[in-house]
């Protein structure tokens, strides 16, 4: 079994000060994918590039310092490291790092992906949808040449299903009819699964991984599925369990981690 994690950390260093390596050491994941790491290389250096024995490698943001950034977590060095896709906006945001596990029978990536968020305004959700116009062709040329799992903070809720308060959220980032839209396409056209949903196709409140700091969103699990793995059919297939873990919290995001079986 190979045991993958993907896990927003809304900052590293607040996370692993609220135990981040102390779960981590006893559910002892072969991956994990980390995203809005906040930190710049050197504030990773010798800090933390090892987390329960596995040795992280990173794409963080340089348009601006505490500013999103990316991470993956491995026991097993990766052939090829490669952060972003040569894009001109959003590479420097830190939104992809790819690690390739490839042998002369297989290519194989895990990707750690952080979609932008349209939440603080009109300028930023146009941002988004660029972003999402770059990704889909991006994927769907991956998927042509090699198996992978895109692990990440997505920013979008799919289904009425995948958010608490769907009815009132119908016009607010996150669940607009467009990005739903584009997730429809992502998983029929792109040919991509939503490996959590494959498992738990009816599981609503127990599959929220993001709850907003307002209010009692947490307390009362007014939360959003919008952490994902979506993965190639073939590796999707192998997915035997998908769970969120709830018991601690090291974010205002919830661990996903789910065991393939290779």
């Amino acid at each position: 079994m190979f045991k993958l994690a993907s896990l927003n950390l809304n900052g590293i260093r607040s996370a692993c000060s609220k135990g981040l390596q102390n779960w981590l050491e006893r559910q002892a994941p072969d991956c994990m994918c980390v995203q809005e790491i906040k930190a710049q290389q050197g504030d990773l250096a010798g800090r933390f590039e090892l987390l329960a024995g596995l040795r992280g490698h990173f794409h963080p943001a340089s348009v601006k310092k505490g500013y999103s950034g990316v991470g993956i977590y491995t026991r097993r060095e990766p052939s090829d490291v490669l952060a972003g896709w040569g894009s001109q906006e959003f590479d420097a945001e830190g939104r992809w790092l790819e690690a390739r596990f490839d042998t002369p029978r297989r290519k194989f990536s895990i990707i750690s992906a952080y979609f932008p968020s349209g939440t603080s305004g009109p300028e930023r959700q146009e941002a988004k949808y660029r972003f999402l116009d770059e990704i889909a062709p991006l994927l769907a040329r991956l998927k042509a040449g090699r198996e992978f799992i895109l692990c990440g903070d997505v920013n979008i809720a799919h289904r009425e299903i995948d958010l608490k308060n769907w009815r009132g959220n119908q016009k607010n980032s996150g669940f607009l009819p467009e990005e739903r839209a584009w997730m429809d396409r992502l998983l029929t056209a792109g040919g991509l699964v939503d490996v959590y949903r494959q498992l738990h196709p009816d599981v609503a409140g127990d599959a929220y991984t993001w709850w907003s700091n307002r209010g009692q969103a947490w307390a009362n699990n007014v939360g959003w599925r919008i952490d994902y793995h979506l993965a190639t059919p073939a590796t999707a297939a192998g997915a035997r369990r998908a769970s969120v873990y709830k018991d601690e919290r090291f974010s205002d995001h919830a661990p996903l981690t789910v065991e393939y079986a290779w």
